[in-house]
């Protein structure tokens, strides 16, 4: 397939604008549920398994539809969520509203910056326009930098809320958002749909996906949303202190995608998920153990190099592994169970810190993960990923 540079640069420009906003409420919401209105992290946790749930069923009727119709003007319409919600919150700070805001904005924060927690419904219809105007043979190239550029802006997103005023953040999240959009009319799609939705042919491959990816979006649900509470509740960090924190944390995971190429050259898809995930899920198990600040901010910049790097590899072996007319549908189903089964987890969590036992949503994302680990190895440890079909 010829490549089309300058369609993939502006959905680069896109994906990276909306990054700013995402790393903006990243951090902005947590702290205005928590400390500026005073809720409890039972609240906070209610309104992120909210956003997760609807999050979910919109991925999975997203990914349909990039199938079905124009992928391009289909993204166009779903980026208009991210910055509709942003605008709710900067009027009003009413919990319906916060919660409408949530939903409309996928606020799961179940991803870290550079994997695009924020607004991440959007990510089927994304990575499936991506697809279409790349090849194969340098997909996790794209995927790669992709992430990389939106994990180093979501970063500096973060870094912006330290320097504005806290009443600003959602205002700004909102006029970049918007911004982003129209970066996409000029992008050429030449996908065309087939009039009707074709038939599923690798079912086994998209289920082998999708059972994966629920185990890992339910140990992601279970502490990723609550990392920023963790050190609000366990250290009591200032807004602009954790904002610089999210910052270097965030940096560092866009950075690690540099290397995901790397990795997948000379490791392959299964051994790069196992190494980075399963360092990953040790990090994570030891952060509540120490209540050493240092070395607890240490774990927290270590935490998003190891979850993310492998993300681009993952995306790229499962679009390798399914018909084109299937990656739409592949994306949304792997994405919805996803935030299925972090929603889940994010509300277990958000009991478990109301009652005081923080450390044992680490614990159990140390067990899930390591049982995910060992379906990967089940599921493609003989497994050839190819080009795509």
């Amino acid at each position: 397939m010829n490549e089309d540079k300058r369609s993939i640069r502006l959905v680069i420009v896109f994906r990276a604008l909306r990054s700013v906003a995402a790393g903006m409420i990243a951090i902005g919401f947590p702290y205005l549920v928590l400390s500026t209105l005073h809720y409890s992290a039972l609240v906070l946790g209610s309104i992120y398994t909210a956003a997760i749930l609807s999050g979910s069923v919109f991925s999975l009727l997203i990914g349909y539809l990039a199938d079905a119709i124009d992928r391009k003007r289909a993204l166009f319409l779903v980026g208009l969520m991210l910055p509709a919600s942003s605008v709710l919150v900067y009027l009003s700070h009413s919990i319906w509203v916060l919660f409408l805001a949530a939903i409309l904005g996928s606020y799961s924060a179940t991803g870290s910056l550079a994997g695009g927690g924020i607004g991440g419904m959007a990510a089927p219809l994304q990575n499936a326009l991506l697809v279409d105007i790349t090849s194969g043979k340098n997909r996790t190239r794209y995927f790669s930098l992709i992430m990389f550029i939106s994990g180093a802006l979501a970063a500096c997103g973060s870094l912006l809320v330290g320097v504005i005023k806290e009443e600003e953040i959602f205002l700004i999240a909102t006029l970049v958002g918007l911004f982003s959009i129209f970066f996409l009319w000029p992008v050429k799609d030449e996908f065309r749909p087939a009039g009707k939705m074709p038939r599923v042919k690798n079912k086994i491959n998209i289920g082998k996906f999708t059972v994966t990816g629920t185990l890992n979006g339910f140990a992601q649900g279970l502490i990723t949303p609550f990392l920023i509470p963790f050190f609000i509740f366990i250290y009591h960090v200032p807004l602009k202190e954790m904002s610089f924190y999210a910052f270097i944390s965030g940096g560092l995971g866009a950075l690690s995608l540099l290397v995901s190429p790397v990795l997948d050259r000379h490791y392959g898809f299964l051994k790069s998920v196992i190494v980075t995930r399963g360092a990953g899920a040790l990090a994570a198990v030891l952060l509540p153990m120490t209540r050493v600040f240092p070395l607890a901010l240490g774990i927290y910049f270590l935490l998003p190099p190891l979850r993310v790097v492998s993300a681009p590899i993952q995306q790229s072996a499962l679009t390798n592994m399914v018909e084109g007319n299937e990656v739409g549908r592949a994306l949304g189903v792997n994405q919805a169970a996803r935030m299925a089964a972090s929603s889940g987890a994010t509300s277990l969590t958000g009991y478990l810190f109301d009652l005081n036992d923080i450390p044992l949503p680490f614990y159990i994302y140390g067990a899930v993960m390591a049982v995910n680990i060992a379906l990967y190895q089940i599921f493609f440890g003989k497994t050839k990923v190819g080009e795509n079909p």
